[in-house]
């Protein structure tokens, strides 16, 4: 007698509110018995993996965001899940050897959200791959010899945060210049893939089955880039040196901004060096999406991460227009850099049109003057702090 599809989900549902239950009291030995359980029951370890335990990953982020649960609770959720990945693999080994060859799985340099990729790792293993999952920050170089020792298949490269894509785009060159492909996957890559093709990924994949689906089928032969190739090859507009200037000087303009702050707002002054060093921490995310946007010439990419900040802001109880101050800013900063003028004043455009817009006090990023509203509490202790990092597992793709 088969399962209905219908009484199939509701058991699937069941088992994600008891794994929820046990991460959100940080009961880590319930939440290994609960997803043994369902394995006992039936459900397919592959199921357990991504439609139980990314399941729950996806509530804490989305928890996180609504300011319903702290860094540190979302870090021991997060911290639990990875350990019942790791019980889940030994309870029930995959019934099939290792046969249809060999896949590195590794977050680009810089990635620290290593449970998406993770979770392909396991799928994969399930499926009757030998998996040799390198974990989270996997350097270049290291990656490469690790290529050049194993000689696997392919190479399936994850990253959550956008700002990682310069870096990515050097590891996916790195990896066919070894004749490796490349799959990428991963909130980074956008959930259309647009990044994955712009930077020159082998393949791309929005979730881990059907990243495993397409790895079944055969990953394309890549071609190795010309000797000497550099980014500008595959984006052209890198050869206005906006992105390289805004990289290389972020730490600069984020100190000139706090300093522009201080003079609009005379109240920052106040802050203690706990806030001062949040602001400046939030600052430096907001200048690194706007390099990043640079590096993929796509305005969308910085105004995506603004909207998403200013309703992680809001859901804190610091207004989404607190930004304003911000943009001026840096856009005062940088008379002389087109692009990034563009990238701001859209960005700035959409925030005024957004519900918690200040239409009579708004500005455009090629205006003069800003808004009389403050920064509000960005870095203090009312506000968000450093957690407007976009670090949080608010995406659980591949």
């Amino acid at each position: 007698m088969t399962t209905s599809p219908v009484a199939m989900t509701e058991s699937l549902a069941a088992y994600v509110d008891q794994l929820w239950d046990a991460v959100v009291t940080v009961d880590e030995h319930a939440a290994v018995r609960g997803v043994f359980d369902a394995v006992d029951a039936g459900v397919p370890p592959e199921d357990v993996l991504l439609d139980i335990i990314a399941p729950v990953q996806q509530r804490v982020g989305e928890h996180w965001a609504a300011n319903k649960m702290t860094v540190a609770q979302e870090h021991a959720a997060t911290a639990i899940n990875d350990r019942v990945i790791a019980a889940l693999a030994h309870h029930r080994p995959p019934a099939a050897t290792a046969e249809r060859g060999r896949i590195t799985v590794a977050c680009v340099d810089g990635e620290w959200h290593a449970l998406p990729a993770r979770l392909l790792a396991e799928v994969l293993r399930l499926r009757g791959w030998q998996v040799d999952f390198l974990g989270a920050q996997v350097p270049a170089p290291h990656l490469i010899a690790h290529l050049h020792q194993t000689g696997p298949q392919a190479v399936a490269l994850s990253s959550s945060i956008a700002t990682r894509l310069p870096t990515a785009h050097a590891a996916i060159t790195a990896c066919q210049a070894a004749g490796v492909p490349v799959l990428v996957g991963g909130a980074a890559f956008g959930p259309d893939g647009r990044y994955a093709r712009l930077l020159g990924a082998d393949a791309w994949a929005p979730d881990a089955r059907t990243a495993a689906d397409f790895l079944s089928r055969g990953m394309p032969h890549t071609r190795a880039p010309a000797l000497g190739h550099q980014p500008v090859d595959d984006l052209p507009h890198l050869s206005d040196q906006e992105y390289s200037l805004v990289a290389r000087t972020a730490p600069q303009l984020v100190k000139e901004t706090l300093a522009q702050l201080e003079e609009r707002f005379p109240a920052l002054r106040d802050y203690s060096d706990r806030q001062r060093q949040h602001t400046a921490e939030d600052l430096a995310h907001i200048t690194d999406f706007l390099a990043t946007a640079l590096y993929t010439d796509d305005d969308e990419l910085f105004t995506g991460f603004l909207t998403w900040t200013g309703a992680i802001l809001t859901t804190r109880g610091v207004p989404a227009h607190s930004l304003h101050p911000t943009l001026d800013a840096l856009a005062a900063q940088l008379t002389d850099f087109p692009r990034a003028r563009r990238i701001i004043g859209h960005a700035r455009r959409t925030l005024d049109a957004g519900p918690d817009a200040d239409t009579e006090t708004g500005t455009d990023a090629d205006t003069e003057t800003g808004t009389d509203a403050g920064p509000g509490s960005i870095g203090s202790d009312t506000g968000p702090g450093s957690d407007i990092s976009p670090g949080h597992p608010l995406w659980i793709t591949f």
